[in-house]
């Protein structure tokens, strides 16, 4: 698919002095086991073992899963269909699987781990602007989604996908993210005033956007949040529609409750890796396997909105979404400030949004 314009490949040029940026939401992630320490990893004769392939070296690599369900969840089946793949570029990847995210992030963070996969939420540590790809309202659909994802996945992207020595080597979509409550009458912004709303790890970006509305942050983590909400510790959650089926949230909407049919953000997994302990055109490939992946992600997302009964999904005014949107932009502009969203990062999507909607008044006015 040929994407960019000359206005979006000038934002992913490389200049000096770039900084990338922050973001929202966590993931799932367990260590089942981890069997190279940090010392191991840094000897690569201790830890990395080396065969032929076909003529290719093959490095082995350790690379940590977040998936909910553990070993035999729906992530790993996924990743463990990039084995081959990568095993062609020169590395063989040992899966561990987590259900844990925190833990998995900080063993990849001590080097127990060469590779990582998380959802954006827990990618600020890494990379700044990756992170920002989930401000909220800063993608309004699909459309705007792939011509994203192609953008950055493009090799003239490739230095801001690298941030220290940590490279984002894949993003793969996870959905648009809801905001679930457990009472219908809670079908605005002004409503969500006093209500206990989760925010998981304590994400600031997750604590500011809930008092900027009135609400009381509550805060929760991937393995409690469904819990809280569906016994009613809770009254509003901001989930993906797979968290419907796959976390039961559906418990938590059955005295009456909804879901905004408004998409807050839209969230992913991310693939970092420890750059120098993989080829230097391995990040790329990745990259471009993460892409041609993003059909099959689209069709899961899709089928988990389809599962959710019409009698869940909440409507929203037309009237409604304009003060949503504007809301929206307020706070980004406003994270942007306080240094939790990349200004570039924000840029780059306010020139897709305009892409395909260029009569919007954003693209005149051009304040992100």
């Amino acid at each position: 698919m040929n994407v960019g314009t000359t206005k979006i490949n000038h934002l992913i040029k490389p200049r000096r002095n770039t900084v990338f940026s922050a973001l929202l939401l966590h993931s799932l992630v367990f260590a089942l086991v981890s069997s190279l320490t940090a010392q191991a990893i840094a000897q690569p004769s201790a830890n990395t073992h080396s065969t032929r392939t076909n003529k290719v070296e093959v490095q082995e690599r350790s690379f940590c899963v977040w998936d909910p369900v553990g070993t035999g969840g729906p992530v790993v089946s996924m990743v463990k269909e990039l084995i081959p793949k990568s095993m062609s570029w020169g590395v063989k990847l040992n899966i561990e699987a987590y259900t844990d995210e925190k833990v998995a992030a900080n063993d990849f963070k001590g080097k127990a781990c060469d590779a990582v996969l998380l959802t954006d939420a827990s990618i600020r540590d890494f990379n700044h602007f990756t992170s920002t790809v989930n401000a909220v309202g800063a993608i309004p659909g699909e459309p705007e989604l792939r011509t994203l994802l192609t953008t950055l996945s493009s090799p003239k992207a490739a230095k801001l996908m690298r941030q220290d020595h940590y490279e984002i080597a894949g993003i793969l979509p996870i959905g648009p993210v809801f905001v679930f409550v457990r009472d219908k009458a809670i079908d605005n912004v002004e409503q969500f005033q006093g209500q206990k709303m989760a925010v998981l790890n304590g994400d600031p970006v997750g604590t500011k956007m809930v008092r900027r509305v009135g609400g009381s942050p509550v805060p929760s983590s991937l393995a409690n949040f469904a819990g809280m909400f569906n016994n009613g510790s809770v009254d509003i959650v901001f989930a993906p529609a797979v968290a419907f089926n796959t976390m039961e949230l559906y418990k938590g909407l059955e005295a009456g409750g909804g879901i905004l049919e408004y998409p807050l953000l839209h969230t992913s997994l991310q693939i970092v890796i420890h750059h120098a302990l993989f080829p230097d055109d391995y990040g790329q490939k990745l990259r471009d396997y993460s892409l041609s992946r993003l059909d099959s992600m689209l069709a899961i997302v899709k089928a988990a909105e389809s599962e959710i009964p019409d009698e869940y999904w909440i409507k929203i005014a037309e009237t409604d979404k304009s003060k949503y949107n504007e809301y929206m932009r307020d706070s980004r502009l406003s994270l942007r400030d306080e240094g939790l969203y990349e200004p570039k990062a924000l840029r780059l999507m306010r020139k897709v949004r305009c892409k395909h909607t260029p009569s919007d008044g954003e693209c005149a006015s051009k304040i992100e």
